[in-house]
C-alpha cells in the first residue's frame, strides 16, 4: 500500500504534467463542453486512446478554471494501477492538503480502477463536480449507467476533423476561402493527405507510423485482452486483421468463421463487439423495418480513423474510393443511426433520426462514364424506397446538381462538405 508521501509525491507530480501540457490545437468540441460546465452533470470525455482526451483536458482546465481550483489525478499512472476505490477517501485529504479544499475533479482513464463509481456517485451528491476520462464503452454501459444514471453527460472525442486538421497546418478558412483559386487548391491538396493520413493528433503531428501502430497493440493487448480476459492474442489480431483489411464491405458472422476457423459465431460477435467498445472501429447494418432481419443481414465495418487503415491494411493496392467512403462514415453525427441500403443496388449509407430515416449518401471517389449510371441508380433505389425528395453523392472534387424523375440529386466534393457541415 501507498504511504501519505508517496501518494502526495504522485498527486504533486502528476499535477506539475498536466499543468505543463502543450495547450495543443483548441479543439471545436471545446466550445460544446463549456456549455455543460454550469450543470451539476458528471462530464465524461470518451474515445479511442490517444484521440486527445487529455489535451482537452488541458483545454478545459486552462479556459475553463485558468489552472485553478481544480484536482487531478491519472489513473494510468502504473504506481495507481491497482489502487482501491474504498481508498480513494487518501487520495482526497492528501489532494486537500497539498492544493486546498477544491470542487472540481479530473480523472483521467479512470475505467483502470474498479469501483470508482461509488466514490464519485457520493461527492457527486455533495455539490462536486467531475470531468472524468476513459478510453472504453463498456463504463458507460455498466459502472456509469448502473450507479450514475442519468447524472452524466458523455461526450465522444475524436481525432482531428478536417477543419481542425487545416487549422493545424495553419489554414484559417473564411467565407471566400471556396472561390480564391490559391486557397482552394491548398485545401484540395491538404484535403489529400488527410485523406491518407487522418486525423490522430500525436501522428499529424511527429509523421511516425509506430504511433498508430502502438495505438492498436494498446487497444487489443490492454483494452480487450487484459479487460476481457481473452487469451488466444493471435486470433483477435486475425480478425482484427481480416475487418481492418475489408474495411467498409459487406461480412457475415458466418464467412469470417469460415476464414479464420473460430468455431463459434458467438465469439466473433464477441470478439467485434469489444473492438467496437474501444471506438476503435463500428459496424453498421443493413436497413431492415425488421429488427431481426438487421441483425441476421450482412454487416459492413469502418475503422474509426484513416491513418489507421493506411499503416494496418494488408491490401495490396489502397482504393481511395473506400477511403472516401469510411472517412464520411467517420463525420456523420453521433446522434444518429446508420445504415446501408440494399435492393437490387446499393447505397453507402441511409441516416435515420428519431426513427425516421432523412437522408440518403452515395459515396464514390469519381463519377465516370462507367459508374455514373449505377452510382446514380443505388441512390435513386433508396430514395425511391423511402420517398426521399433528394440525396447526396460524394466525390472528391465533383459538384453539381441533377434534377431525376421529380428528385434533387445533389453532387459535392467531401473535403467542401466536411467544410460546410463543421460551420
Amino acid at each position: 500500500m501507498l504511504s501519505e508521501n508517496e501518494i502526495k509525491e504522485i498527486l504533486i507530480r502528476q499535477k506539475e504534467t498536466i499543468l505543463n501540457k502543450a495547450y495543443g490545437l483548441e479543439r471545436t468540441i471545446l466550445k460544446t463542453i463549456g456549455s455543460k460546465i454550469r450543470l451539476p452533470h458528471i462530464v465524461v470525455l470518451t474515445g479511442l486512446r490517444r484521440s486527445g482526451k487529455s489535451t482537452l483536458l488541458r483545454q478545459i482546465i486552462r479556459k475553463e478554471y485558468d489552472d485553478k481550483k481544480f484536482f487531478y489525478i491519472n489513473f494510468e499512472d502504473e504506481r495507481l494501477m491497482d489502487f482501491p476505490a474504498k481508498e480513494f477517501n487518501r487520495l482526497h485529504e492528501a489532494l486537500i492538503g497539498l492544493f486546498g479544499n477544491q470542487k472540481t475533479f479530473f480523472l483521467d482513464e479512470i475505467q483502470n480502477i474498479s469501483g470508482f463509481e461509488i466514490f464519485i456517485r457520493r461527492l457527486y451528491e455533495e455539490g462536486f463536480k467531475f470531468f472524468i476520462t476513459e478510453s472504453s464503452a463498456t463504463l458507460l454501459s455498466r459502472e456509469l449507467g448502473t450507479k450514475l444514471t442519468g447524472r452524466h453527460i458523455d461526450i465522444i472525442v475524436k481525432p482531428f476533423s478536417f477543419t481542425e486538421f487545416m487549422k493545424f497546418k495553419g489554414i484559417e478558412l473564411t467565407k471566400e476561402s471556396f472561390y480564391i483559386v490559391e486557397k482552394r487548391t491548398e485545401i484540395k491538396r491538404l484535403f489529400e493527405e488527410y485523406l491518407v493520413n487522418g486525423g490522430m493528433p500525436e501522428y499529424i503531428i511527429y509523421g511516425d507510423p509506430e504511433i498508430l501502430s502502438r495505438v492498436y497493440d494498446d487497444v487489443i493487448v490492454k483494452d480487450i485482452a487484459v479487460r476481457y480476459k481473452v487469451s488466444n492474442i493471435y486470433l483477435l489480431r486475425q480478425l482484427y486483421s481480416l475487418l481492418i483489411t475489408n474495411f467498409s464491405n459487406r461480412f457475415s458472422y458466418n464467412s469470417i468463421r469460415k476464414i479464420i476457423g473460430i468455431k463459434s459465431v458467438n465469439t466473433i460477435k464477441k470478439y467485434i463487439s469489444y473492438i467496437e467498445e474501444t471506438y476503435f472501429a463500428k459496424t453498421i447494418n443493413k436497413f431492415d423495418y425488421s429488427i431481426r432481419r438487421q441483425i441476421i443481414n450482412d454487416k459492413k465495418l469502418y475503422v474509426l480513423d484513416n491513418g489507421f487503415i493506411n499503416i494496418l491494411s494488408k491490401k495490396v493496392t489502397k482504393d481511395k474510393g473506400w477511403l472516401l467512403e469510411n472517412l464520411v462514415f467517420n463525420h456523420l453525427k453521433t446522434n444518429i443511426d446508420i445504415f446501408y441500403h440494399s435492393n437490387k443496388t446499393e447505397c453507402d449509407f441511409l441516416i435515420v433520426k428519431n426513427r425516421e430515416i432523412i437522408n440518403a449518401i452515395q459515396v464514390c471517389y469519381e463519377l465516370t462514364d462507367e459508374n455514373k449510371e449505377r452510382e446514380i441508380n443505388g441512390l435513386m433505389d433508396a430514395l425511391k424506397k423511402y420517398k426521399l425528395k433528394q440525396g447526396l453523392i460524394l466525390t472528391l472534387n465533383e459538384e453539381d446538381e441533377e434534377r431525376i424523375k421529380g428528385r434533387k440529386i445533389i453532387i459535392k466534393p467531401v473535403w467542401k462538405w466536411l467544410i460546410e457541415d463543421n460551420e
